[in-house]
C-alpha cells in the first residue's frame, strides 16, 4: 500500500440523495484505473456517517468486485464497537480485505478504552484492522504496543499530524505494523510525515484528480523536490485555503470537483452541503490550474 496514492473514492447518490450504485461503479472504476495502492470504500470521504447497512453492502460490494483483487479493499466501519462489528460482518460478507476502524462516536475515552474497542471488534471479524487516531482517539506509546498486540491489529492511520507523537508511536510499534499519513490533504504534510518514518499517505485529492495526486507522489518518490514545492505553492495550498473555508468542504469540496470533472458521484448528503457559486468557481479556476501544472485537462 505504500507503492502509490491511496483511494479513498467517493460514494455516488443522485440528486435525491438517494444511492446511485451504477455512478459508484463508474467512478471506482475510474479510481482504479489510476492504478492506486489500495481501495478504501465506505471512509469518511466516501459520507460512511451517512450510509445505512444496506448502502453500505452496496458499496463495499461493488467496491471488492470493480477491484478483482488487484489492489486491497479496505472498508471503513465505525461508531461504537457493537454497531462497528455490524459493519464488519457486511464488508467481510461482500468480500473486502481489511476495515479501516473510524472514531467512535460522540463521547472522550480513557487509552484503556480505546484499546478495549479494538479488542471488542477484533473478537468479532476475521479481518485485519487498521485503527485511525483522529478526533477525539488519540493513542499514546503504550496504548500502541497494546492494540499491536491484539490479533488482527495491522497498523494505525494518524489524522492528528502530531509529529512527536507519532514518532513515539512508529518507535513503539513492532516491525511490520503499517502506518499511514491520513491527515486531511495529506501532500502539505507528506514529507514532514516521511521523516519519522511515515511515507504511505491517503489523498483526498486523487478523488477528482489522480493525475494531480500521482505527479506529487512521483515526485516525492523520485526526489524531484522543486516540481513537489510547484504542486504545492499553485495548488495544493490554495486548496487548502478553500477547503478551510467551510465546515464539511474536506467531502463537499472534492465532490465537487470530481462532478466538474464529469464524474457521477452526485451532491454530498446532510449534514454536509454543497459549495457556494462562488466557492465552485473559484474551484473550477484552481482545479484548472492543477491540471495545467501536469499537463492535464478539466
Amino acid at each position: 500500500m505504500a507503492e502509490g496514492v491511496l483511494s479513498f473514492p467517493l460514494t455516488s447518490f443522485h440528486a435525491d440523495g438517494s444511492l446511485d450504485a451504477d455512478g459508484f461503479r463508474a467512478y471506482v472504476a475510474g479510481q482504479l484505473a489510476a492504478a492506486p495502492g489500495a481501495l478504501f470504500p465506505a471512509c469518511g470521504t466516501g459520507e460512511f456517517f451517512s450510509l445505512d447497512e444496506d448502502e453500505y453492502r452496496q458499496v463495499v460490494g461493488v467496491a471488492v468486485e470493480e477491484a478483482g483483487g488487484r489492489v486491497p479493499v479496505v472498508a471503513g466501519v465505525g461508531y461504537g464497537w457493537a454497531q462497528a462489528a455490524r459493519f464488519a460482518r457486511i464488508a467481510e460478507e461482500a468480500g473486502a480485505d481489511a476495515l479501516l476502524v473510524l472514531p467512535h462516536y460522540l463521547v472522550a475515552a480513557p487509552q484503556d478504552g480505546l484499546v478495549a474497542q479494538l479488542e471488542q471488534l477484533a473478537a468479532r471479524t476475521s479481518l485485519p484492522l487498521i485503527a485511525y487516531q483522529r478526533g477525539q482517539v488519540a493513542y499514546t506509546a503504550h496504548s500502541l504496543t497494546r492494540i499491536a498486540r491484539i490479533p488482527g491489529v495491522i497498523g494505525l492511520k494518524d489524522g492528528h499530524s502530531d509529529l512527536d507523537r507519532l514518532q513515539r508511536l512508529t518507535l513503539a510499534a513492532p516491525d511490520g505494523f503499517l502506518f499511514f499519513n491520513g491527515a486531511a490533504t495529506a501532500e502539505i504534510q507528506a514529507r514532514a510525515y516521511a521523516t519519522v518514518g511515515v511515507p504511505a499517505y491517503s489523498s483526498a485529492v486523487h478523488a477528482f484528480a489522480p493525475e494531480i495526486a500521482d505527479a506529487f507522489f512521483a515526485a516525492l518518490r523520485d526526489g524531484e523536490q522543486g516540481t513537489a514545492d510547484k504542486l504545492l505553492r499553485d495548488f495544493y495550498v490554495p486548496l487548502v485555503e478553500l477547503r478551510d473555508r467551510v465546515p464539511g468542504y474536506a467531502v463537499s469540496l472534492v465532490k465537487a470537483a470530481a462532478r466538474l470533472r464529469g464524474r457521477p458521484v452526485g451532491p454530498v448528503r446532510a449534514p454536509l452541503t454543497d459549495p457556494s457559486t462562488a466557492d465552485l468557481a473559484e474551484l473550477r479556476t484552481l482545479l484548472g490550474a492543477g491540471l495545467d501544472l501536469v499537463g492535464a485537462s478539466l
